[in-house]
Protein backbone atom coordinates (compact mmCIF):
# COMPACT_ATOMS: atom_id res chain seq x y z
CA UNK A 1 0.00 0.00 0.00
CA UNK A 2 3.06 2.31 0.51
CA UNK A 3 4.51 2.37 -3.00
CA UNK A 4 3.88 5.02 -5.67
CA UNK A 5 2.68 5.22 -9.25
CA UNK A 6 6.11 5.16 -10.52
CA UNK A 7 6.69 1.35 -9.41
CA UNK A 8 3.26 0.96 -11.69
CA UNK A 9 5.64 -0.28 -14.23
CA UNK A 10 7.41 -2.33 -12.50
CA UNK A 11 4.53 -4.12 -10.76
CA UNK A 12 2.88 -4.53 -14.58
CA UNK A 13 6.43 -6.45 -15.97
CA UNK A 14 6.77 -8.56 -13.25
CA UNK A 15 3.93 -9.51 -11.51
CA UNK A 16 3.38 -12.45 -13.22
CA UNK A 17 7.23 -13.87 -12.07
CA UNK A 18 7.68 -13.02 -8.61
CA UNK A 19 5.44 -11.67 -5.47
CA UNK A 20 5.26 -9.28 -3.08
CA UNK A 21 7.18 -10.32 0.19
CA UNK A 22 3.70 -10.00 2.53
CA UNK A 23 1.74 -11.52 0.10
CA UNK A 24 2.21 -14.93 -2.23
CA UNK A 25 0.39 -14.43 -5.40
CA UNK A 26 0.80 -12.14 -8.35
CA UNK A 27 -1.24 -9.22 -8.89
CA UNK A 28 -1.50 -10.03 -12.79
CA UNK A 29 -1.86 -13.78 -12.38
CA UNK A 30 -4.17 -16.22 -10.52
CA UNK A 31 -3.75 -17.07 -7.19
CA UNK A 32 -3.02 -20.94 -7.02
CA UNK A 33 -3.36 -21.74 -3.40
CA UNK A 34 -5.81 -19.00 -1.73
CA UNK A 35 -5.40 -20.53 2.11
CA UNK A 36 -1.56 -19.59 1.45
CA UNK A 37 -1.74 -15.97 0.84
CA UNK A 38 -0.79 -13.76 3.27
CA UNK A 39 -0.85 -10.02 3.59
CA UNK A 40 -3.12 -6.75 4.83
CA UNK A 41 -5.42 -5.23 3.00
CA UNK A 42 -6.80 -1.61 3.43
CA UNK A 43 -10.41 -0.87 2.20
CA UNK A 44 -12.09 2.38 1.42
CA UNK A 45 -15.62 1.63 1.92
CA UNK A 46 -18.03 4.48 0.74
CA UNK A 47 -20.98 3.26 0.97
CA UNK A 48 -23.37 4.95 3.61
CA UNK A 49 -22.06 4.97 7.08
CA UNK A 50 -25.27 4.35 8.75
CA UNK A 51 -27.50 2.40 6.16
CA UNK A 52 -25.30 0.18 4.32
CA UNK A 53 -21.83 0.26 6.17
CA UNK A 54 -22.73 -2.70 8.40
CA UNK A 55 -23.29 -5.08 6.09
CA UNK A 56 -20.36 -4.95 4.46
CA UNK A 57 -18.75 -4.91 7.94
CA UNK A 58 -19.93 -8.13 8.77
CA UNK A 59 -19.37 -9.36 5.27
CA UNK A 60 -15.54 -8.17 6.08
CA UNK A 61 -15.71 -10.53 9.25
CA UNK A 62 -16.41 -13.30 7.32
CA UNK A 63 -13.80 -13.02 4.80
CA UNK A 64 -11.62 -12.82 7.72
CA UNK A 65 -12.50 -16.04 9.29
CA UNK A 66 -12.61 -17.86 5.88
CA UNK A 67 -8.99 -16.40 5.13
CA UNK A 68 -7.05 -16.35 8.76
CA UNK A 69 -3.76 -15.28 7.09
CA UNK A 70 -4.97 -12.24 5.56
CA UNK A 71 -6.16 -9.03 7.71
CA UNK A 72 -8.74 -6.48 6.14
CA UNK A 73 -8.09 -2.49 7.59
CA UNK A 74 -12.14 -1.42 6.74
CA UNK A 75 -12.25 2.39 6.60
CA UNK A 76 -15.56 3.94 5.94
CA UNK A 77 -14.48 7.34 3.74
CA UNK A 78 -17.62 9.71 2.36
CA UNK A 79 -18.63 9.06 -0.85
CA UNK A 80 -18.93 12.86 -1.42
CA UNK A 81 -14.55 13.19 -0.58
CA UNK A 82 -13.47 9.38 -1.62
CA UNK A 83 -12.41 10.41 -5.63
CA UNK A 84 -10.29 13.23 -4.71
CA UNK A 85 -8.99 11.73 -1.71
CA UNK A 86 -8.21 8.34 -3.79
CA UNK A 87 -6.56 10.75 -6.50
CA UNK A 88 -4.25 12.82 -4.37
CA UNK A 89 -2.82 9.97 -2.25
CA UNK A 90 -2.23 7.69 -5.36
CA UNK A 91 -0.60 10.41 -7.04
CA UNK A 92 1.52 11.04 -4.21
CA UNK A 93 2.55 7.43 -3.58
CA UNK A 94 1.11 7.50 -0.05
CA UNK A 95 -1.86 6.52 1.74
CA UNK A 96 -4.03 4.91 -0.85
CA UNK A 97 -5.97 1.61 0.05
CA UNK A 98 -5.14 -1.55 -1.57
CA UNK A 99 -8.89 -1.58 -2.41
CA UNK A 100 -11.20 1.50 -3.61
CA UNK A 101 -15.14 0.87 -3.67
CA UNK A 102 -15.61 3.48 -6.79
CA UNK A 103 -17.88 4.69 -8.67
CA UNK A 104 -18.28 3.34 -12.09
CA UNK A 105 -17.96 7.10 -13.28
CA UNK A 106 -14.79 7.47 -11.64
CA UNK A 107 -13.72 3.84 -12.86
CA UNK A 108 -11.73 4.88 -16.52
CA UNK A 109 -10.54 8.33 -14.97
CA UNK A 110 -8.47 6.35 -12.61
CA UNK A 111 -7.46 3.91 -15.27
CA UNK A 112 -5.78 5.97 -17.60
CA UNK A 113 -4.10 7.72 -14.80
CA UNK A 114 -2.35 4.77 -13.81
CA UNK A 115 -3.78 4.45 -10.40
CA UNK A 116 -5.49 0.71 -10.64
CA UNK A 117 -4.26 -2.86 -11.53
CA UNK A 118 -5.56 -4.73 -14.21
CA UNK A 119 -7.65 -7.17 -13.40
CA UNK A 120 -8.43 -9.49 -16.33
CA UNK A 121 -7.41 -12.99 -15.88
CA UNK A 122 -7.52 -12.47 -11.99
CA UNK A 123 -9.45 -14.46 -9.10
CA UNK A 124 -10.85 -10.56 -8.55
CA UNK A 125 -13.04 -10.75 -12.07
CA UNK A 126 -14.13 -14.07 -10.87
CA UNK A 127 -17.05 -16.14 -13.09
CA UNK A 128 -17.14 -12.66 -15.85
CA UNK A 129 -20.15 -14.58 -17.38
CA UNK A 130 -22.16 -14.71 -14.37
CA UNK A 131 -21.75 -10.54 -14.24
CA UNK A 132 -24.48 -8.25 -15.88
CA UNK A 133 -23.90 -6.77 -19.28
CA UNK A 134 -24.54 -3.00 -18.15
CA UNK A 135 -22.16 -2.93 -14.84
CA UNK A 136 -19.19 -5.47 -16.71
CA UNK A 137 -19.23 -2.43 -19.39
CA UNK A 138 -18.31 -0.05 -16.50
CA UNK A 139 -15.63 -2.28 -15.24
CA UNK A 140 -13.42 -1.49 -18.78
CA UNK A 141 -11.14 0.95 -20.22
CA UNK A 142 -9.30 0.41 -23.63
CA UNK A 143 -10.07 -3.23 -23.55
CA UNK A 144 -8.94 -3.86 -20.36
CA UNK A 145 -10.90 -4.77 -17.17
CA UNK A 146 -10.20 -2.59 -13.82
CA UNK A 147 -12.79 -3.12 -11.75
CA UNK A 148 -15.17 -6.00 -10.13
CA UNK A 149 -19.28 -4.54 -10.20
CA UNK A 150 -20.47 -4.98 -6.32
CA UNK A 151 -23.67 -2.71 -6.66
CA UNK A 152 -25.05 -1.92 -9.87
CA UNK A 153 -28.49 0.46 -10.60
CA UNK A 154 -30.29 2.82 -13.32
CA UNK A 155 -32.76 4.91 -13.91
CA UNK A 156 -36.52 3.43 -14.01
CA UNK A 157 -40.01 4.98 -14.69
CA UNK A 158 -41.19 5.05 -10.76
CA UNK A 159 -45.07 5.71 -10.40
CA UNK A 160 -48.43 5.96 -8.06
CA UNK A 161 -50.06 2.96 -8.87
CA UNK A 162 -53.46 4.56 -6.84
CA UNK A 163 -53.48 7.72 -9.17
CA UNK A 164 -53.06 5.90 -12.08
CA UNK A 165 -56.01 3.39 -11.11
CA UNK A 166 -58.06 6.95 -10.26
CA UNK A 167 -57.07 7.97 -13.75
CA UNK A 168 -58.15 4.50 -15.51
CA UNK A 169 -54.77 3.39 -16.75
CA UNK A 170 -53.70 0.27 -16.81
CA UNK A 171 -50.20 0.09 -17.93
CA UNK A 172 -47.53 2.55 -17.05
CA UNK A 173 -46.38 4.85 -20.44
CA UNK A 174 -44.58 2.56 -22.64
CA UNK A 175 -42.88 6.10 -24.60
CA UNK A 176 -42.89 9.91 -23.92
CA UNK A 177 -45.73 10.38 -26.16
CA UNK A 178 -48.23 7.89 -24.24
CA UNK A 179 -46.43 9.90 -21.03
CA UNK A 180 -47.89 13.03 -22.53
CA UNK A 181 -51.14 11.34 -22.65
CA UNK A 182 -51.69 9.74 -19.30
CA UNK A 183 -50.76 13.45 -18.18
CA UNK A 184 -54.13 14.94 -19.38
CA UNK A 185 -55.93 11.73 -18.07
CA UNK A 186 -54.07 12.04 -14.25
CA UNK A 187 -54.93 16.16 -13.62
CA UNK A 188 -58.02 15.42 -14.97
CA UNK A 189 -59.64 12.27 -13.23
CA UNK A 190 -56.72 11.88 -10.17
CA UNK A 191 -55.86 15.54 -9.32
CA UNK A 192 -52.21 15.48 -10.03
CA UNK A 193 -49.19 16.31 -12.19
CA UNK A 194 -48.25 13.78 -14.82
CA UNK A 195 -44.45 13.82 -14.49
CA UNK A 196 -42.06 15.63 -12.81
CA UNK A 197 -38.55 15.40 -14.50
CA UNK A 198 -35.43 16.64 -12.54
CA UNK A 199 -33.18 19.64 -14.78
CA UNK A 200 -30.15 17.56 -14.14
CA UNK A 201 -28.27 16.39 -16.84
CA UNK A 202 -27.86 12.81 -15.52
CA UNK A 203 -31.76 12.24 -15.60
CA UNK A 204 -31.39 13.95 -19.50
CA UNK A 205 -29.75 10.91 -20.12
CA UNK A 206 -32.23 8.39 -20.91
CA UNK A 207 -34.39 11.19 -23.22
CA UNK A 208 -30.94 11.34 -25.00
CA UNK A 209 -29.98 7.39 -25.08
CA UNK A 210 -34.20 7.20 -26.80
CA UNK A 211 -33.34 9.35 -29.78
CA UNK A 212 -29.74 7.67 -30.28
CA UNK A 213 -28.01 10.48 -29.09
CA UNK A 214 -24.77 10.74 -27.04
CA UNK A 215 -22.17 13.12 -25.53
CA UNK A 216 -19.47 12.48 -27.50
CA UNK A 217 -17.43 9.46 -29.30
CA UNK A 218 -15.12 8.50 -28.03
CA UNK A 219 -13.60 6.47 -31.24
CA UNK A 220 -13.96 9.29 -33.72
CA UNK A 221 -13.06 11.99 -30.55
CA UNK A 222 -16.00 14.21 -31.46
CA UNK A 223 -18.54 16.23 -29.45
CA UNK A 224 -22.53 14.83 -29.78
CA UNK A 225 -24.08 16.54 -27.60
CA UNK A 226 -25.26 19.17 -30.17
CA UNK A 227 -26.32 16.95 -32.44
CA UNK A 228 -29.75 16.53 -34.62
CA UNK A 229 -30.26 13.73 -31.99
CA UNK A 230 -29.99 15.22 -28.85
CA UNK A 231 -31.58 18.57 -29.95
CA UNK A 232 -34.08 16.14 -30.72
CA UNK A 233 -34.23 14.59 -27.40
CA UNK A 234 -34.35 17.80 -25.66
CA UNK A 235 -37.12 19.06 -27.32
CA UNK A 236 -39.09 16.17 -25.99
CA UNK A 237 -38.15 16.89 -22.33
CA UNK A 238 -39.17 20.83 -22.98
CA UNK A 239 -42.29 19.72 -24.75
CA UNK A 240 -43.35 17.94 -21.45
CA UNK A 241 -42.75 21.14 -19.67
CA UNK A 242 -44.18 23.29 -21.54
CA UNK A 243 -46.71 21.49 -22.23
CA UNK A 244 -47.98 21.08 -18.92
CA UNK A 245 -47.54 17.23 -18.64
CA UNK A 246 -44.56 17.93 -16.05
CA UNK A 247 -44.56 19.70 -13.25
CA UNK A 248 -43.12 22.81 -13.78
CA UNK A 249 -39.32 21.70 -12.03
CA UNK A 250 -37.26 23.54 -9.23
CA UNK A 251 -34.04 24.74 -10.74
CA UNK A 252 -32.18 24.51 -7.37
CA UNK A 253 -32.54 21.36 -5.44
CA UNK A 254 -34.69 19.72 -8.66
CA UNK A 255 -33.60 16.51 -6.57
CA UNK A 256 -35.84 17.21 -3.78
CA UNK A 257 -37.95 18.74 -4.92
CA UNK A 258 -39.13 15.55 -7.19
CA UNK A 259 -38.91 13.21 -4.61
CA UNK A 260 -41.02 15.56 -2.41
CA UNK A 261 -43.64 16.07 -4.89
CA UNK A 262 -43.64 12.01 -6.26
CA UNK A 263 -44.39 10.99 -1.66
CA UNK A 264 -47.01 13.76 -1.23
CA UNK A 265 -48.91 12.46 -4.64
CA UNK A 266 -48.81 15.59 -6.48
CA UNK A 267 -47.35 13.99 -9.20
CA UNK A 268 -47.37 10.57 -10.50
CA UNK A 269 -44.85 9.72 -11.86
CA UNK A 270 -40.54 10.47 -11.87
CA UNK A 271 -37.88 9.18 -13.45
CA UNK A 272 -35.53 7.82 -10.75
CA UNK A 273 -33.43 5.10 -9.44
CA UNK A 274 -33.99 1.79 -6.44
CA UNK A 275 -32.31 4.44 -3.78
CA UNK A 276 -35.42 6.24 -3.97
CA UNK A 277 -37.41 3.58 -2.76
CA UNK A 278 -36.74 3.87 0.90
CA UNK A 279 -37.81 7.10 0.49
CA UNK A 280 -40.09 6.82 -1.28
CA UNK A 281 -42.21 4.80 0.97
CA UNK A 282 -41.55 7.36 3.81
CA UNK A 283 -44.23 9.45 2.01
CA UNK A 284 -48.20 10.01 2.91
CA UNK A 285 -48.61 8.94 -0.82
CA UNK A 286 -47.02 5.69 -0.20
CA UNK A 287 -48.27 4.15 3.26
CA UNK A 288 -48.59 0.80 1.23
CA UNK A 289 -45.93 -0.18 -0.44
CA UNK A 290 -47.93 -1.63 -3.20
CA UNK A 291 -48.62 1.80 -4.21
CA UNK A 292 -45.35 2.11 -5.84
CA UNK A 293 -44.55 0.60 -9.38
CA UNK A 294 -41.25 0.51 -11.68
CA UNK A 295 -41.08 0.56 -15.49
CA UNK A 296 -38.78 1.10 -17.50
CA UNK A 297 -37.57 4.36 -18.51
CA UNK A 298 -40.38 5.40 -22.08
CA UNK A 299 -39.00 4.86 -25.53
CA UNK A 300 -38.38 7.88 -27.78
CA UNK A 301 -39.38 8.14 -31.38
CA UNK A 302 -37.03 5.55 -32.34
CA UNK A 303 -39.03 3.76 -30.50
CA UNK A 304 -35.96 2.30 -28.17
CA UNK A 305 -35.41 3.20 -24.12
CA UNK A 306 -32.33 3.25 -22.14
CA UNK A 307 -31.17 4.58 -19.23
CA UNK A 308 -27.47 4.77 -17.82
CA UNK A 309 -25.66 2.29 -15.64
CA UNK A 310 -24.49 3.80 -12.15
CA UNK A 311 -23.10 1.66 -9.34
CA UNK A 312 -19.72 0.87 -7.60
CA UNK A 313 -17.09 -1.63 -8.53
CA UNK A 314 -14.20 -2.42 -6.67
CA UNK A 315 -10.76 -1.67 -7.95
CA UNK A 316 -7.53 -2.32 -7.33
CA UNK A 317 -4.85 0.06 -6.20
CA UNK A 318 -2.39 -0.39 -8.87
CA UNK A 319 0.95 0.32 -6.39
CA UNK A 320 -0.74 -2.12 -3.36
CA UNK A 321 1.90 -4.69 -1.96
CA UNK A 322 -0.62 -7.28 -1.29
CA UNK A 323 -1.95 -7.76 -4.71
CA UNK A 324 -2.94 -11.43 -4.46
CA UNK A 325 -4.73 -10.89 -0.75
CA UNK A 326 -6.90 -7.72 -2.76
CA UNK A 327 -7.85 -9.88 -5.30
CA UNK A 328 -9.35 -12.42 -2.96
CA UNK A 329 -10.92 -9.91 -1.11
CA UNK A 330 -12.33 -8.33 -4.20
CA UNK A 331 -13.65 -11.87 -5.47
CA UNK A 332 -15.37 -12.27 -2.07
CA UNK A 333 -17.00 -9.30 -1.70
CA UNK A 334 -18.47 -9.00 -5.37
CA UNK A 335 -19.28 -13.03 -5.60
CA UNK A 336 -22.67 -13.72 -6.31
CA UNK A 337 -23.48 -15.23 -2.81
CA UNK A 338 -22.17 -11.62 -1.50
CA UNK A 339 -23.95 -9.72 -3.26
CA UNK A 340 -26.89 -11.61 -2.64
CA UNK A 341 -26.73 -11.00 1.06
CA UNK A 342 -26.11 -7.52 0.44
CA UNK A 343 -29.43 -7.37 -1.32
CA UNK A 344 -31.49 -8.78 1.37
CA UNK A 345 -30.21 -6.16 3.82
CA UNK A 346 -29.33 -3.50 1.85
CA UNK A 347 -32.18 -3.15 -0.70
CA UNK A 348 -29.61 -2.48 -3.58
CA UNK A 349 -29.17 -4.24 -7.10
CA UNK A 350 -26.89 -6.99 -7.58
CA UNK A 351 -24.46 -6.93 -10.41
CA UNK A 352 -24.72 -10.87 -10.62
CA UNK A 353 -27.05 -13.08 -12.58
CA UNK A 354 -26.73 -15.41 -9.47
CA UNK A 355 -27.93 -13.17 -6.78
CA UNK A 356 -31.17 -12.83 -7.99
CA UNK A 357 -32.45 -14.94 -5.78
CA UNK A 358 -35.93 -15.91 -4.80
CA UNK A 359 -34.82 -14.05 -1.10
CA UNK A 360 -33.98 -11.28 -3.03
CA UNK A 361 -36.36 -10.89 -5.96
CA UNK A 362 -39.05 -10.91 -2.93
CA UNK A 363 -38.43 -7.46 -2.59
CA UNK A 364 -40.44 -5.70 -4.93
CA UNK A 365 -37.89 -3.28 -6.28
CA UNK A 366 -35.03 -5.25 -6.86
CA UNK A 367 -37.55 -7.84 -8.75
CA UNK A 368 -39.18 -4.48 -11.22
CA UNK A 369 -35.56 -3.03 -11.77
CA UNK A 370 -34.18 -6.47 -12.78
CA UNK A 371 -36.19 -6.09 -15.59
CA UNK A 372 -35.12 -2.05 -15.99
CA UNK A 373 -31.72 -3.49 -16.61
CA UNK A 374 -32.15 -5.13 -19.10
CA UNK A 375 -32.27 -1.80 -21.33
CA UNK A 376 -29.66 -0.15 -18.96
CA UNK A 377 -26.86 0.68 -21.03
CA UNK A 378 -22.95 1.67 -20.03
CA UNK A 379 -22.44 5.09 -19.55
CA UNK A 380 -19.25 6.89 -21.53
CA UNK A 381 -16.62 5.11 -20.99
CA UNK A 382 -13.96 8.21 -21.25
CA UNK A 383 -12.16 9.78 -18.04
CA UNK A 384 -13.49 12.82 -18.07
CA UNK A 385 -17.45 11.57 -18.72
CA UNK A 386 -18.02 12.93 -14.81
CA UNK A 387 -16.69 16.25 -15.98
CA UNK A 388 -19.59 16.85 -18.80
CA UNK A 389 -22.97 16.77 -16.79
CA UNK A 390 -22.24 20.21 -14.90
CA UNK A 391 -22.09 22.09 -18.04
CA UNK A 392 -24.51 20.10 -19.48
CA UNK A 393 -26.88 21.05 -16.64
CA UNK A 394 -26.20 24.25 -16.86
CA UNK A 395 -27.76 24.53 -20.42
CA UNK A 396 -30.41 21.57 -19.95
CA UNK A 397 -31.69 24.43 -17.22
CA UNK A 398 -31.76 27.26 -19.07
CA UNK A 399 -33.49 25.20 -22.53
CA UNK A 400 -36.19 24.18 -19.54
CA UNK A 401 -36.96 28.16 -19.06
CA UNK A 402 -36.81 28.77 -22.63
CA UNK A 403 -34.09 28.91 -24.34
CA UNK A 404 -33.51 27.72 -28.19
CA UNK A 405 -32.80 24.01 -28.02
CA UNK A 406 -29.57 24.38 -30.51
CA UNK A 407 -28.30 27.05 -28.84
CA UNK A 408 -28.05 25.83 -25.67
CA UNK A 409 -26.63 22.72 -26.27
CA UNK A 410 -24.15 24.29 -28.75
CA UNK A 411 -23.47 26.20 -25.44
CA UNK A 412 -22.36 22.93 -23.76
CA UNK A 413 -20.54 21.57 -26.74
CA UNK A 414 -18.26 24.75 -26.31
CA UNK A 415 -17.90 23.82 -22.91
CA UNK A 416 -17.13 20.12 -23.53
CA UNK A 417 -14.32 21.37 -25.74
CA UNK A 418 -12.60 22.81 -22.68
CA UNK A 419 -13.10 19.24 -21.06
CA UNK A 420 -11.97 16.92 -23.84
CA UNK A 421 -8.56 17.59 -25.54
CA UNK A 422 -8.07 16.48 -28.91
CA UNK A 423 -11.97 16.67 -29.24
CA UNK A 424 -13.63 18.37 -32.31
CA UNK A 425 -17.62 19.16 -33.09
Amino acid sequence: MKRGIATVAVIASLAALSACSSDTGSGAGSVSDPASVSGTVTWWDTSDATTEAPTFKALVADFQAQHPKIKVNYVNVPFSDAQQKFKTAAQGGNGAPDVLRSDVGWTPGFAESGYLLPLDGTPAVDKPDDILAGPAGGTKYNGKTYGAPQVTDTLGLLYNKELFAKAGITEPPATWAEVKTAAQALRSKAGADGIYLNPDSYFLLPFLYGEGATLADAATKKITVSSAEAVRAVDIAKDLVASGAAAKPAFTDGYANMQAAFKDGKVAMIINGPWAAGDTYSGKAFTSKDTLGVAAVPAGSTGKAGAPVGGHNLVIYAGTEAPAAAQLFVQFMTSGETQATVAEKNGTLPARTSAYTAAVTANPVIAQFQKVMDTARPRLAIPQASDLFTPLSQSYVKILQGQDTQAGLNAAADEFTKVLPGYTR
